[in-house]
């Protein structure tokens, strides 16, 4: 299923209309400017569902290099952060 476009101006002009559509009535819009798509307008429970995919995602990175490299002390941390 396609997402329905908006250009960025038509957005501004029926704002109110625009995050109704989103909001209330569960809709994605990807808006454009100069016809190319520029970002995307999802209700909160699908940003909610993106934001976790992406918890989840850095955890099992967080996991992965720690398999790999193990600990590392503060103080090497530091040292290499030049703090």
């Amino acid at each position: 299923m396609d997402t329905p476009t908006l250009r960025v101006g038509q957005a501004r002009e029926d704002w109110s209309e625009t995050v109704s559509r989103v909001a209330f009535r569960g809709e994605r819009l990807v808006l454009e400017r100069n016809g190319k798509a520029v970002c995307a307008m999802v209700p909160m429970d699908d940003l909610d569902v993106i934001e976790a995919l992406e918890d989840r995602m850095d955890l099992t990175a967080a996991r992965k290099a720690l398999k790999e490299e193990g600990t590392v002390a503060w103080h090497q941390i530091k040292k290499r952060l030049n703090l």
